[in-house]
Order: structure tokens, then C-alpha cells, then sequence
């Protein structure tokens, strides 16, 4: 069997966890790669909402003003590290000010500045777009290395997919993208 080709570039892809995921906190996980480069890459989970905080309790804990109705925008487990801060995944109809933003692609940005929260409460801010505290991280070599351990699927991020599904469906979507039946798939490895 050949080694895939792990020199591709990630970046705008999203990662779905394999059912034999060991890592509980990404069990089920749908990652948004954010910048995948060889010495290290970052992402956000897009598919596990937050329990215990709305987007609307978030902007009054940071007294943020808001003008008519709270904005609908989920708020998310992005990852276990530095789940004090808190990153936007937006549609790019937004530009962050000054070097702020980071654009991922033409569909896809990423913003990690209270000015965003601030943009969206005024009704200025993206068309789209999920709050998450926390991201992945990895370190060189290892989201490679998971890839070609059978921990994750990959595939093409549509905004529909990342912004406009239930949670709790977008894993499942996720998999049928790639034209596999998610009850296909087993938590055990076989080998022929």
C-alpha cells in the first residue's frame, strides 16, 4: 500500500476524527486547519459547543455594548491549549483591522481581537462566523504523523459544512463529503 503524500498543504482543510480516536478531547472532532507548515500547524473545533457560556453571556463577561439582538454565533471548544483565548473563524466578507486577521483562503479568516466581538455585537461584523476558546496545536511533524496513523480523514472545507450545520451533524456531513458511510466506518483496524 502506498504512504500518502504528507507535503500537502492542509491549511483550509478540515480534520475529522477516526472513531478510534484516543484523545477524549477529540473524540468526534471536526478540526478547521487554520496554517499547517512542517514545524507546526493549528486548527479549531468547530463541531463542540461550549456548555457553559453563550455568545451572549461571553460579550456581557467582557462588557461589550451591544445594538439590538444578540447575534447568533455558536461558541466553541476550539482545543485544548490557551482555552483563555478566544479566536473568530469567519467568512473573509470581514477584514480584521490592521494586521489582525489572518486569511486563510477566499472564504475562510480567522480573527483573535476583541475588535471582531465588539464588530459582530454592533452588527458589523462577518456574515458568518463561530467563536472558539482554545485551538490544536502541533508540533513539527506530529499532525503528519497522526495523519498517517489512521487518527484523521481530511477533506475540503465548505463554509456551508464549517458555519451553517448543527453541530451535532457536521462530523457525520463531514464524512459523507468523502462518499463513506459513517456507520462504515469501525473503531478497529483491520488488515487484510
Amino acid at each position: 500500500m502506498a504512504m500518502p503524500d504528507l507535503s500537502v498543504d492542509l491549511t483550509g482543510k478540515l480534520l475529522i476524527a477516526m472513531p478510534a480516536m484516543e484523545d477524549p478531547r477529540f473524540a468526534g472532532a471536526v478540526v478547521f486547519v487554520c496554517a499547517h507548515a512542517p514545524s507546526q500547524s493549528m486548527g479549531l473545533i468547530v463541531n463542540k459547543v461550549m456548555e457553559d457560556i453563550t455568545f451572549a453571556e461571553m460579550m456581557e463577561q467582557l462588557e461589550i455594548s451591544r445594538r439590538g439582538a444578540i447575534p447568533r454565533v455558536p461558541v466553541c471548544f476550539g482545543g485544548p491549549v490557551e482555552m483563555q483565548r478566544g479566536f473568530v473563524l469567519h467568512s473573509s466578507d470581514y477584514r480584521a483591522r490592521g494586521e489582525e486577521g489572518m486569511r486563510i483562503d477566499h472564504r475562510f479568516s480567522m480573527t483573535g481581537t476583541l475588535e471582531i466581538l465588539e464588530d459582530i455585537a454592533a452588527a458589523k461584523g462577518p456574515h458568518r462566523a463561530i467563536l472558539a476558546l482554545g485551538y490544536a496545536g502541533w508540533g513539527e511533524g506530529q499532525l503528519d504523523a497522526e495523519i498517517q496513523r489512521n487518527d484523521w480523514l481530511t477533506v475540503d472545507a465548505t463554509p456551508e459544512l464549517v458555519f451553517d450545520l448543527p453541530m451535532e451533524r457536521k462530523w457525520n456531513a463531514a464524512v459523507e463529503s468523502l462518499g463513506i458511510n459513517p456507520l462504515m466506518l469501525s473503531s478497529e483496524a483491520g488488515h487484510a
